[in-house]
């Protein structure tokens, strides 16, 4: 099932569309649909798809010639192995010289490995023969590290030779929620807030049965196709992965700051984790929006980026004892169920970010945002602030069971007074809606936006 992804089909086209040499590089954590993406764009398109494994050089040479051949030639009509990767790339130039032709290397740091001069020769053949031709050639990777470091860092042979790249990141929950069509939208939320915006983690929910029994058949089962997932993610980026668990375990626990973090793990020298943490994109380091030097922030956050892997930290792993015993029903019945709202509330805050980008894109909010995300200090935080050229709008989510009334406008308006900038608007987001007084006020005021979660998520 291919969902959404239409921005950056849009990008892809563009560069397809340009009549020029493309060097695009596509990449992203593994299994976040980069394949799929390539393979929509690619349709009734001239191309060679290749995907690269953990093969000898002579045998991926082999592959890719075979790739070549059947795409360009008829299938089996040619079966000759080029001898070297300039015949080969020397071939895919003279195919491209009147003609567009879409060349992908998937995963191509297993190329890389095989082969480290490749970036090199590849390097050479773009100088040479491959930047004035008509190739659009698209080299993807699921290792982030290897990605940036091979291909797009300074000291990799290929800097400079790209045209575009694309860190692919999970779905929002507006596309998520399209896999999961029999959920009522509080659900719908919740089962992004432990699966996440990745598309085959959303294949496995079927949103016919309850959310309990999806999360208890595939997460916390022994063999359930999530229930090692994060391991093994993680041991195919991270070499020594031990501290670097006790690192995440420690954020998904709540602790956020460096020295919390440090002290919850156990590990002492924190700082090189986090930042292969970040620089692997499972982590990030958040500031108040409005800071204007955000790497010398001393209010920054850190917390995971993707939900599963935060799920899996905050309630699998710490388990997994039990859970290698069988024993999901207890774990989810003594952990999971009476923390789940909890954890979907901060999910929820997410949301919203997302929800008020997509109004602004639409021109349906009273400014075009710039700049959206939380604010905090010493004593006060505010859910989601937006900034605009000139003007601004705070607001509150509030994911309870009991509608919004003027107590929590209130305290939001109180929390604005040491906000640092005018503010012109105020916005409340609401799972289960709002009082009658604090409905009849926002209709008396031009600075108050409600917004209602069933009307939010499409009902």
């Amino acid at each position: 099932m291919f969902v959404n992804r239409v921005s950056e089909l849009e990008l892809l086209e563009k560069r397809y569309e340009s009549n020029r040499a493309e060097m695009f590089v596509l990449y992203g954590r593994r299994r976040v649909g980069k394949t799929e993406l390539l393979a929509q764009f690619c349709k009734a398109k001239r191309h060679v798809f290749f995907v690269a494994d953990q093969v000898p050089e002579q045998t991926l040479r082999a592959n890719f010639s075979r790739a070549i051949n059947d795409a360009l030639f008829g299938e089996g009509r040619v079966n000759a192995v080029y001898n070297t990767w300039d015949d080969l790339f020397t071939t895919l130039a003279s195919q491209a010289q009147t003609e567009r032709l879409i060349v992908v290397m998937d995963e191509f740091p297993y190329a890389a490995l095989a082969h480290p001069p490749l970036a090199s020769i590849l390097q050479r053949l773009w100088d040479r023969v491959l930047k004035d031709s008509q190739i659009m050639l698209i080299l993807n990777g699921s290792f982030i590290g290897m990605m940036e470091e091979t291909v797009l860092g300074y000291q990799s042979p290929l800097y400079g030779r790209r045209t575009a790249q694309y860190l692919l990141e999970p779905l929002d929950f507006f596309a998520a929620q399209l896999f999961l069509p029999n959920f009522d939208a509080d659900d719908r939320l919740r089962a992004y807030a432990v699966y996440g915006g990745t598309p085959p983690y959303l294949q496995v929910v079927d949103s016919s049965r309850p959310l309990e029994e999806n999360i208890r058949e595939t997460v916390l089962k022994r063999g359930a196709f999530l229930y090692d997932e994060v391991r093994f993610i993680l041991q195919q980026e991270l070499r020594e992965p031990r501290n670097y668990f006790a690192v995440l375990q420690a954020i998904a626990a709540g602790n956020s700051r460096q020295n919390e973090i440090k002290q919850a793990s156990g590990v002492e020298n924190i700082a090189p984790y986090l930042e292969t943490l970040q620089h692997l994109h499972l982590i990030e380091r958040v500031v108040p929006v409005t800071e204007s030097q955000p790497q010398k922030s001393r209010l920054g956050l850190y917390r995971l980026k993707d939900n599963f892997i935060r799920f899996w930290f905050r309630f699998a792993l710490p388990n997994r004892s039990q859970l290698e015993r069988g024993a999901m029903d207890a774990v989810y019945d003594a952990s999971i169920r009476p923390e789940l709202d909890a954890f979907a509330a901060t999910v929820f805050e997410q949301v919203c970010r997302q929800y008020f980008w997509k109004l602004g894109l639409e021109g349906n909010l009273p400014f075009q945002p710039r700049q959206i995300g939380g604010w905090w200090k010493a004593g006060g935080e505010i859910d989601v602030v937006i900034l605009g050229e000139s003007q601004t709008m705070l607001a509150e989510c509030k994911w309870s069971r009991n509608p919004v009334g003027v107590d929590i406008f209130e305290q939001l308006v109180k929390k604005s007074k040491g906000f640092p900038q005018p503010v012109s608007h105020f916005g409340l987001c609401s799972r289960s809606g709002f009082t009658p007084q604090m409905t009849a006020l926002a209709e008396d005021r031009e600075d108050i936006l409600l917004f209602n979660w069933k009307d939010m998520a499409g009902g």
